[in-house]
């Protein structure tokens, strides 16, 4: 039987120590913030999970997730709450609350947040130890500064114009209820 992973309490929430089942609020655990890229409560502590990854992603009207791009692995991703635009192999699609997106391996994609407030997305993605990744430049990933200006494979690349994320608690409003 598994056992059930401490769950430590740090400067930035609460975290799983180790392997393990657990339960933690998104409230309660550690979140990553960036400016222009939105905030994300990724659950993991210093082991990742293995077979997949999740995160609710938070984003404010005109923010994108990431930058524009396809990989190697499925991924899918159910809108929680708010409004957001997919921009989906060269096309672009108005998404709210309960839409469902499914992603096979190197569908081209990423999301920017719209309407009014704050939009959440649970963002599910397989899990390898090397996942082949492919930023394209595509007109509509740029109309929303979520596009590369040079295609690449390296993520450094792509990010090159954008801080770390800051590592930090859940900010009060970003989830509803």
């Amino acid at each position: 039987m598994p056992p059930e992973a401490e769950l430590l309490q740090t400067p930035h929430g609460r975290v799983p120590e180790g392997e393990g089942w657990f339960v933690v609020n998104a409230r309660e655990a550690r979140w990553w913030h960036t400016e222009k890229l939105g905030s994300a409560c990724v659950f993991e502590g210093d082991v990742p999970f293995p077979a997949f990854g999740i995160n609710v992603h938070v984003l404010q009207p005109g923010q994108p997730n990431s930058m524009y791009h396809g990989e190697d692995a499925q991924e899918s991703f159910l809108v929680l709450f708010g409004e957001c635009l997919l921009l989906v192999e060269g096309e672009e699609r108005r998404l709210r609350a309960w839409d469902f997106v499914h992603c096979p391996a190197w569908t081209e994609h990423v999301f920017v947040g719209a309407g009014d407030g704050p939009c959440g997305i649970l963002m599910v993605g397989e899990r390898r130890p090397e996942v082949g990744l492919r930023y394209p430049v595509r007109e509509v990933a740029l109309r929303h500064g979520a596009g590369v200006e040079q295609e690449t494979t390296v993520g450094r690349e792509a990010y090159a114009r954008f801080p770390d994320p800051d590592e930090g608690e859940y900010r009060e409003g970003s989830l509803p209820g």
